[in-house]
């Protein structure tokens, strides 16, 4: 909402810690050669664009710095600079004594979402506060507009001084401590004037009680206080939703892992203190902590990480193995190819930080217009009180004046204009089973040209179904039967499901990166990929998985599988071309699964084989097309394109970090969340335009009123709650908008367009 630049002495947080000495910050950079390093630093009190310009400005300044980025949803800077300049060594500590030179803490970064609930807490509890405050001076205040008798009047107003002094207290610390900050720092934000409104009406409120005087604006003052805590807690629970991705996605990496000395012995050792050459014992069910290349060992290993496919692959000597990865069934030793900080899983975190800031936001609209609102506001309510000071000679009218002006412009309808539309419209979505978690991506969706879906999971239900039950003869299925019902591998499962007898095995074992293996009187039966149980290679061109059955090395049966489709793939699919949205699969999967998925749905655009780096290339090519990319995917190796896109969905069934990386959640089975969530975020968008309008009507009629002497305090306060009140109002028409005729969602629309079949 405002801009909120901590009241905290250059040097230290808001908890009084120091900022990090010169070696601190040494250590903690990270090389990227040829002479240049990168520091990230935390700045917890960021909140709006003018924040960010101002550090970035400052740190830009700097002649080693060569780039220096803000992330508004880490609250993180990272600065990129030189390690010396002239032959000098680089003092990095100058780094964060820019920071604190505009009055923001710094600090080394580590979990900053950690303290964001005390934050959103702190907010609330000021809500409550003023709220509780505004409502009881108002119901005081209906006496003395009633005409109360001067004792009673003077009664009332000592009654709502005493109500009013520690709500403002406690209720507009926020905007004091915002406030100071600035004015110690030798700069102005918006937060200066609605503090100085806030503190002039209640003293002028004060003077006029101690005098006796008919009026007191008490009311004005803590209703305004109201409005714009409202405004600003809004804002910060969409913006917290935005933040965990990142630190999610690291706590997937393990803490360390076993390394085997050269005679043997065992240490278990951090994850960052394993380097290359290091062999490290991986136990079934751990995950890999640095990319390796495996020594000894078979097992199945879920890649899912890297590919975003369910079916475990086998893995033996030679396997390279990518950090993260879960190794599932069996030991391995691996020796590492790369340190924590080099591998795989830090890859990935790395291209989601870097995709996640910049990205174009209503709200810096409004930031952009707080930069100009400080400095305007303190003029015109300068020339309000010297013009009707010097010219009316009426000073403590002009005082009055003054504070109307201040309080009249103070921009709760603007505030509001952003979050409130976001919340109703998050809410209108949540009613239909879609998760918001980004307020900003609404306004993203809205733009949307270009929708590319990941393949299994997202397009696909990552449940395979057996495509060729009927040309399997009986005892042939019974023996797979018999042998699945032994196995949770997602094919095992898939034949157990459809097969109505099975064999009973005595002794079955489970091969890790083969299959399933049992004896009976009949000989040696097998079940699972073609080089297991008949030794010939696996036909790489079907477009379906399959599972083989042998008896003795000889074939008995194929069994093929084909991944289901999601409810209203295809319907939501065809509606998005209707809606001249292009369309495209970005996958890790073969190219023949890809491209018979892609002729059930129509889609003609599809890429194969991708890993996650390559699905944020194909992202980004599209953006350098002039495309702006809705991604829709659901893995772990999704969630940099994810964060790369434009805007982002998942499905619930997601990974968590897929979950966590995208903009926006559907929780029902089915795709048509999609084309739901576009419409709305459509109107949302519109009725944020409005509001805009509305504010800026708002401020053009009321400011001239208020200048000439015509608003009270009160009738200042009243117009400005007024404004907000419209502004509310008129997005809550999102609730009212209907689909069509009467109340449907997405479903009721795919299924009245008569181009649209149902499969």
């Amino acid at each position: 909402m405002s801009c909120c630049a901590p009241g905290t002495d250059a040097g230290l947080g808001e908890a009084g810690e120091t900022l990090p000495s010169s070696e601190e910050l040494w250590l903690a950079a990270k090389s990227l050669g040829d002479g240049r390093r990168q520091t990230d630093l935390s700045v917890p009190d960021v909140h709006c664009g003018t924040c960010i310009v101002t550090i970035e400005d400052a740190l830009r300044k700097l002649p080693e710095v060569e780039r220096a980025r803000v992330n508004l949803s880490t609250k993180r800077v990272s600065i990129i600079w030189r390690e010396s300049l002239d032959g000098a060594k680089t003092d990095p500590g100058h780094l964060a004594a820019a920071i604190a030179a505009t009055g923001y803490a710094a600090h080394l970064f580590q979990d900053v979402d950690a303290g964001s609930d005390q934050l959103r807490n702190d907010y609330l509890r000021a809500v409550a506060v003023a709220g509780f405050a505004a409502t009881n001076i108002m119901l005081l205040s209906v006496s003395v507009w009633s005409g109360a008798e001067a004792a009673t009047r003077d009664l009332f107003h000592w009654i709502s001084a005493m109500i009013a002094a520690p709500a403002l207290i406690y209720a507009g610390r926020f905007f004091f401590r915002s406030a100071w900050g600035a004015l110690k720092h030798g700069h102005t934000n918006m937060d200066v004037p609605i503090s100085l409104a806030v503190t002039l009406s209640y003293a002028m409120s004060l003077w006029e009680t101690i005098h006796h005087g008919e009026h007191a604006w008490f009311d004005a003052t803590v209703s305004l206080l109201f409005f714009l805590l409202i405004g600003r807690t809004l804002d910060h629970l969409m913006r917290d939703r935005a933040r965990s991705a990142v630190v999610g996605l690291a706590r997937l990496s393990p803490r360390g892992a076993m390394v085997i000395a050269d005679d043997g012995s065992r240490e278990y050792r951090p994850v960052d203190d394993i380097r290359r050459g290091d062999r490290l014992a991986i136990a079934a069910g751990e995950r890999i902590p640095v990319d390796g290349l495996v020594i000894s060992g078979t097992s199945d290993v879920d890649w899912s990480i890297v590919n975003g496919e369910s079916a475990p692959q086998p893995a033996g000597k030679d396997t390279r193995l990518l950090a993260g990865t879960l190794n599932l069934t069996g030991a391995l030793e691996l020796q590492a190819i790369a340190e924590a900080k080099n591998s795989f899983l830090a890859e990935i975190i790395s291209l989601m930080e870097a995709a996640e800031g910049g990205k174009a936001r209503y709200r810096r609209i409004a930031d952009r217009a707080a930069r100009l609102y400080s400095p305007a506001v303190h003029l015109l309510a300068l020339i309000s009180f010297l013009a009707w000071g010097v010219l009316g000679g009426d000073w403590k009218q002009a005082m009055l004046v003054a504070i109307s002006v201040l309080i009249i412009t103070c921009p709760c309808a603007l505030g509001l204009a952003v979050p409130v539309v976001q919340v109703i419209a998050a809410g209108r979505l949540f009613r239909n089973g879609i998760m918001v978690k980004d307020g900003s991506a609404m306004e993203r969706l809205a733009e949307a040209t270009t929708v590319l879906f990941d393949k299994t999971g997202t397009l696909t239900s990552g449940r395979p179904r057996l495509v060729n039950a009927g040309d399997i003869g009986a005892q042939a299925f019974a023996a797979a039967a018999g042998l699945a019902a032994h196995s949770r591998h997602p094919l095992s499962r898939a034949i157990s499901a459809a097969a109505s007898t099975q064999l009973s095995f005595s002794d079955i074992r489970e091969v890790a990166g083969g299959g399933l293996e049992a004896t009976n009187s009949d000989g040696i039966w097998r079940l699972g990929n073609r080089a297991f149980s008949t030794g010939r290679s696996f036909a790489d061109e079907t477009a379906y998985s399959e599972a083989v059955l042998s008896l003795n090395g000889r074939e008995m049966a194929v069994f093929r599988f084909e991944d289901t489709l999601r409810p209203y793939a295809a319907e939501t699919v065809q509606k998005l071309n209707q809606a001249k949205l292009s369309t495209g699969i970005l996958s890790g999967d073969r190219e023949p699964v890809v491209a018979a998925i892609a002729h059930r749905l129509g889609i003609s655009a599809w890429k194969s084989a991708l890993d996650p780096q390559g699905k944020v290339e194909a992202v980004k090519q599209a953006a350098a097309n002039g495309a702006r990319v809705l991604m829709v995917g659901d893995g772990i190796n999704d969630a940099p394109a994810l964060r790369s896109a434009h805007v982002s969905i998942a499905p619930s069934t997601a990974a968590d970090i897929g979950r966590q990386a995208a903009d926006f959640v559907f929780m029902r089975d089915g795709l048509d969340g999609i084309w739901q969530a576009i419409d709305v975020s459509r109107r949302a968008g519109r009725l944020i335009r409005e509001n805009f309008a509305l504010a800026i009507a708002y401020n053009i009629i009321a400011v001239p009123i208020a200048i000439a002497g015509y608003a009270t305090p009160l009738i200042a306060a009243v117009a400005m709650s007024t404004s907000s009140i419209i502004v509310v109002a008129n997005s809550l028409r999102l609730n009212a908008a209907q689909t069509g005729k009467g109340r449907t969602d997405a479903v009721d629309m795919l299924r009245r367009t008569p181009e649209v079949r149902t499969i």
